[in-house]
Order: structure tokens, then C-alpha cells, then sequence
């Protein structure tokens, strides 16, 4: 008789199409009892980046596209993940599929990685056997999500450059080349009254140069106490107010909360999660406490039975115009389209507000740089004119 092989894995074969139904692949795989459980590298914050998200999400949306398993995807994506604390979460998500997980079941233990919206996308995908088209939406998703923050903060880079190298200057003239002027005008000009201008630089670099370590603490105190307020929920309340009134920037800002909450609850309900769901995986990703507030009103009305435009023009967060699309929306039954549509438009006008905003910044921060720097130099050579008039008197 011959004797049974017992390997350490056994594997069942699934007829289940591949990228569909409850994220398994055409193979499951049955672990053995006690198996050691591999351990996760110690990362600090999240294991990968938004760009880093968006890159995974195309690769694999593409995979089980082609047909595909979902394990097998991740395996091959894992295999050429450079980021060993990434290549571990991937590996866990197929691991779970191995064991007879779904693929939502994977990304839900690591929420660091994946949040609620990306979970529960997946999840809907899978109870409608639809997990390659969701992956290709969250695909898309998080590709213009990286698009808009990259081009918002690059609008801001150049900005905090210029406040940098324009500080320095200034600190670097105030701390060591003022002082050298001051010692030569009180040489030359024996006594004689410094012009008022002059007399106020020579203050405040005296002022700086006897007290660097003061102002050095008074600046990490104030770093400090911002810090403490923005962590406060009075003070978070503040900020993200101030984040869509302040003039200029505020409209900017707005424009990219409504295109992120539109695409955000419009990919939601076109992967068929519920409407009420959506809402709340919606409120909990806004990014903002005021916009929170607006959805969470829009979510318990349309619990009692309302639509959704009504309620969210009564808060007055949202612009006219995105309450009356969404109106349009609910009475022609396409209200997923149209809020795709909302965003892609304000996501267009988001880059059209970012790349007039830099053109502006740039100009006028140079000049603010130029008066800066002129203010000193003109102080350090009015005594010059002086002393250059009585000498020639």
C-alpha cells in the first residue's frame, strides 16, 4: 500500500472567475494548524504613501483585468514591492485569501494602509462579483486624488522657498552685517544722531543678536502652542474655517473639498455601496470638520426619507451650482455619473486656480523679498549720505 504524502499546503481548486465574486482566485490554499505567522517590519506611519497607493491600485486593477487571479496579483506585486513594511501588508492581504479570506478581510487589518473608503469599495465589488471594475475605479480615484494634492502642494513649495531663503537673508544681515556698520557709523559719525530709519534696524539687530536664544524659544513656544491648538477641537473648528474663507486661498480649498467629497461619493455608489454607507465612509474622508458636519446633516435627512440636494444646499457649505447637479442627478437616476462629473470639473478648475495662484505668488513674493532686503540696505547707507554731506559741507 502506499504511503500518503502530507504537504504542508493543500490546493483546491475554485470556479469562481478571476477578479470577481469574494476576491479569491481560481486557488485556495488551506494553511496548516500552528504555522508561525510572518511579522510585520516596524514602519513609523503608514507603510506607504498616497502615490505609492495609487501606483499598487493601477498595477493590480490592471492584473486582474487581464484575467488575473486576485492571489496571484498580489503575490507578483508583492514580489517587486521595494518597501519591505508595503510588501508585508501585501503579503498578509494574500495570505488571507490563502486561508479563505476575501480580499476586503486582507485590507482591512491594516488600516494604516487602507482606509475606509478603499475596504469598503472592495467589499461592495465583491458582493457584486464586479472586484476588477471597483478596482479600476479606486484605481482612477486615487490617481487624481495624488494629481490634485501634488499640484496643491507644489503651488506651496515655491512660496515657503522663497520665506526661507528671504528669512535667512535677513537674519544673516540683521545678526552679523548690521553690527559691523553700526561699530563703523558710530566711528565716523562721533556722536552724531543715526537717521530714524537706520536708528530702528540698529534696534532690532541689537535686539536679535543679545537675545537669539529668546527668540529662538519664543518661536518653538509658539510652534508649540499652534501645535496644541490645532490638536484641540475648538481650534481644528477654527483652522478649517479659516482654510475656506481666507481671501484667495479660500475658494481654492473649497473648490478641491467639493471635488474630493463629489468623487468620493459618487465612486461610492456607482461600487454599489449603500447610500447611507457612503455618506459616512464620505463624512469620515473629508478632510474637513465643516464639510463633515454638512454631510452628516445630508446623512441623517436622507435617513429620515429626503433627498440629498436639499438638505446639503440648507448648510450652505457647497456651491449652488454642485446642489443643483446633484438635484438633476436624483430625478434623472444618475446620480453617480453626475457627481463624477462635478468633480472632474472641479478638479479642473482646481488646477486652473493653482497654476493662476502661482503665477501671482511668484512675482509678489519676490518683490516682498526685494523690499525686505531693500529696507536694510537703504538704513545701512543713509548715514553714508550723511556723513557725506558734512564732508562736503
Amino acid at each position: 500500500m502506499a504511503k500518503l504524502s502530507v504537504r504542508p499546503t493543500q490546493t483546491v481548486a475554485s470556479s469562481l472567475p478571476p477578479g470577481r465574486g469574494a476576491g479569491r482566485g481560481p486557488t485556495m490554499t488551506m494553511p496548516v494548524a500552528g504555522a508561525p505567522k510572518k511579522r510585520r517590519p516596524i514602519s513609523f506611519g503608514s507603510p506607504v504613501n498616497a502615490k505609492g497607493q495609487a501606483v499598487f491600485t493601477r498595477q493590480l486593477a490592471t492584473l486582474v483585468k487581464a484575467g488575473m487571479p486576485i492571489m496571484r496579483s498580489l503575490e507578483v506585486l508583492a514580489r517587486q514591492e521595494k518597501s519591505p513594511a508595503f510588501r508585508s501588508v501585501i503579503e498578509e492581504c494574500a495570505e488571507t485569501i490563502r486561508s479563505g479570506g476575501n480580499f476586503s478581510d486582507g485590507l482591512a487589518t491594516s488600516p494604516k494602509s487602507f482606509d475606509r473608503l478603499y475596504v469598503n469599495m472592495v467589499k461592495a465589488g465583491e458582493a457584486g462579483g464586479v472586484l476588477d471594475t471597483v478596482l479600476e475605479r479606486l484605481a482612477v480615484f486615487t490617481e487624481k486624488a495624488v494629481k490634485i494634492k501634488a499640484k496643491i502642494v507644489a503651488a506651496m513649495v515655491y512660496p515657503a522657498i522663497i520665506s526661507c531663503v528671504a528669512g535667512g537673508i535677513m537674519g544673516i544681515l540683521m545678526v552679523w552685517v548690521v553690527p559691523k556698520f553700526q561699530e563703523v557709523f558710530f566711528t565716523m559719525l562721533k556722536g552724531k544722531p543715526l537717521p530714524w530709519l537706520t536708528s530702528v534696524v540698529v534696534a532690532v539687530a541689537d535686539a536679535l543678536r543679545q537675545n537669539i536664544i529668546g527668540v529662538l524659544g519664543g518661536a518653538a513656544a509658539v510652534s508649540f502652542c499652534f501645535w496644541l491648538f490645532k490638536r484641540s477641537v475648538f481650534g481644528t473648528k477654527v483652522l478649517h474655517w479659516m482654510l475656506l474663507h481666507i481671501p484667495v486661498l479660500g475658494d481654492l480649498f473649497l473648490r478641491a473639498a467639493v471635488a474630493r467629497f463629489t468623487r468620493t461619493f459618487g465612486t461610492l455608489l456607482a461600487s454599489g455601496v449603500p447610500i447611507l454607507q457612503a455618506l459616512i465612509i464620505t463624512r469620515d474622508t473629508s478632510g474637513n470638520v465643516h464639510i463633515a458636519n454638512a454631510i452628516n446633516i445630508v446623512h441623517d435627512r436622507v435617513k429620515e426619507g429626503d433627498t440629498v440636494a436639499k438638505p446639503l444646499e440648507s448648510t450652505r457649505v457647497f456651491p449652488g451650482m454642485v446642489t443643483s447637479m446633484i438635484e438633476v442627478g436624483e430625478e434623472t437616476g444618475a446620480l453617480p455619473d453626475m457627481l463624477v462629473r462635478i468633480a472632474d470639473n472641479y478638479d479642473e478648475e482646481v488646477d486652473n486656480a493653482v497654476g493662476a495662484l502661482t503665477s501671482i505668488i511668484e512675482p509678489v513674493m519676490i518683490v516682498l523679498m526685494a523690499v525686505g532686503v531693500g529696507v536694510i540696505v537703504i538704513a545701512m547707507f543713509l548715514p553714508m549720505v550723511e556723513l557725506i554731506k558734512s564732508l562736503s559741507a
